[in-house]
């Protein structure tokens, strides 16, 4: 069985997409790593990669290639300085030079080595092939695929995992909702509970708060960053960027200084009913205009998504518990990972294959069900929760114009993260007794769906409001 961490689900990067930009940059070092074990790193003179499917035909709006390049110069998109990626990218563009897994200087060629096909290879929609020639004449071939979430396999790697003997497993190994609801039946816990013992058998306890402190500090960060940031976003469809004047309007007269003093200074605020709406958007847009000008988020579980799961942890914080400290945050990041988990190996996570069903509608289930633990809600109620977020989220197809994260994907994380605040007080109110559709039924579905959904709303450009709306009207 799969094991997959709820820092698998919830990592940190650089935006705009976790699956055409954080994948292809991990795929790059990856790709690093095993030339040096096998010994040919030092061999390379020259290296070309070629891009397929989704990840070709919207991967300059995602910024396929500066990941790429960013990737192969030896840059962690956990830690480099956000402002300098332009700057690196520009360098190496003009120069025709890259510095290779910062060690070696290799003539490079962004325009012409950075090849985009529209085809699609058999296997996924998001593949892309690192190709070098070395001193001794040979070449070295090996394509990846970013399957969304950051996650990157290799075509054997993922139709053999299930044989390898010696797979790490958890103490509570989870692959449906049902198996997940007998656990915490049996050993009379809640969901975060169990998802803590599992996080155990891979680290000590105090990595485990080093780690989920890290996210919502960068989560937190972010919306910080994007309330306090006015002007367009790149990219050339002049999408204004909305959370700074929302923002404006909402704060009031409270003095900050820092990330930590602001959400202080909100819980300070007295908000009204129709605030409440308007602060929760205010916090999803504020993560993805971050995220659609390469800023630093967490991909939850998705960059495309990125603001549903710190929205709906900040409406907890701001409105519901004032007294909320990171015990609260930690139960809600690890409930949120653990739901998402289930998604990805019993459907997907990635629009590419799937529509935004597979980033939005998996983020607002994830935030649902976090959101309703902390509310009180039993593990049934909270799964019940996940499974209405994802319900009113089937066959949302992903159409972004200009192949941009932009529209309509920044106002879709505010939709999700309202979803899933209504999903949660839905399920606290029912008895799951009543519940027509389990989780698992609903993770089926989604990816029966997936399958059916017509290619060109699957993170393609080729259809939907990518088409239907000309550029020339932004």
């Amino acid at each position: 069985m799969e094991c997959i961490s709820v820092f698998d689900m919830l990592k940190i990067g650089v935006g705009p997409s976790s699956s055409h930009t954080l994948g292809p940059w991990r795929a790059a070092e990856r790709w690093i790593s095993e030339l040096k074990t096998a010994g040919h790193f030092h061999k390379v003179e020259k290296i070309q990669v070629h891009v397929y499917g989704s990840l070709s035909l919207t991967g300059k709006g995602h910024a396929t290639d500066y990941a790429i390049m960013l990737g192969l110069s030896g840059i962690d998109p956990e830690y480099v300085p956000v402002a300098v990626i332009p700057k690196i990218v520009k360098e190496i563009k003009d120069s025709k030079t890259l510095t290779f897994n910062t060690e070696a200087q290799l003539p490079f060629d962004a325009e012409n080595d950075i090849i985009f096909h529209r085809k699609f290879l058999p296997f996924h929609a998001n593949g892309l092939t690192f190709e070098a020639t070395l001193n001794t004449g040979n070449k070295t071939v090996k394509t990846y695929y970013s399957i969304g979430g950051g996650f990157v396999v290799v075509e054997t790697m993922e139709n053999a995992k299930h044989k390898l003997k010696d797979f790490k497993t958890f103490p509570y190994p989870i692959t449906l909702g049902d198996e997940l609801l007998a656990y915490c039946k049996r050993e009379d816990k809640n969901i975060s509970e169990i998802v803590w013992a599992n996080e155990r058998s891979l680290r000590t306890d105090a990595q485990i708060d080093f780690e989920l402190q890290r996210i919502w500090n960068t989560m937190l960060e972010c919306m910080y960053t994007g309330c306090h940031t006015e002007g367009n976003l790149p990219g050339g469809l002049n999408v204004r960027r909305r959370a700074y004047d929302m923002h404006q309007d909402l704060k009031g007269e409270q003095s900050y200084s820092n990330p930590g003093e602001w959400l202080q200074s909100i819980r300070k605020t007295e908000v009204k009913f129709r605030q409440i709406l308007k602060w929760v958007s205010c916090f999803a847009l504020s993560v993805n205009e971050v995220n659609a000008s390469l800023g630093r988020v967490v991909t939850a579980p998705t960059n495309g998504s990125a603001g549903v799961i710190p929205a709906v942890l900040m409406y907890y914080m701001v409105i519901e518990n004032h007294e909320a400290d990171f015990e609260e945050v930690k139960k809600f990041l690890l409930v949120a990972g653990e739901i998402g988990s289930i998604f990805k190996k019993g459907a997907t996570i990635s629009a590419a294959m799937g529509g935004c069903q597979a980033e939005i509608g998996v983020s607002s289930a994830m935030a649902a069900g976090a959101l309703t633990e902390l509310l009180g809600g039993t593990p049934e109620q909270v799964l019940m929760a996940a499974e209405i977020a994802m319900e009113h989220h089937l066959g949302l197809t992903c159409d972004p114009i200009g192949g941009l994260v932009q529209i309509p994907c920044i106002e879709r994380n505010s939709m999700g993260a309202l979803k899933a605040i209504n999903a949660a007080e839905l399920a606290l109110g029912s008895d799951p007794k009543d519940a027509k559709v389990p989780l698992d039924k609903v993770v089926q579905t989604l990816w029966e769906t997936a399958k059916d959904m017509n290619a060109k709303y699957k993170e393609t450009s080729e259809g939907g409001l990518a088409v239907g709306v000309y550029l020339s009207d932004c």
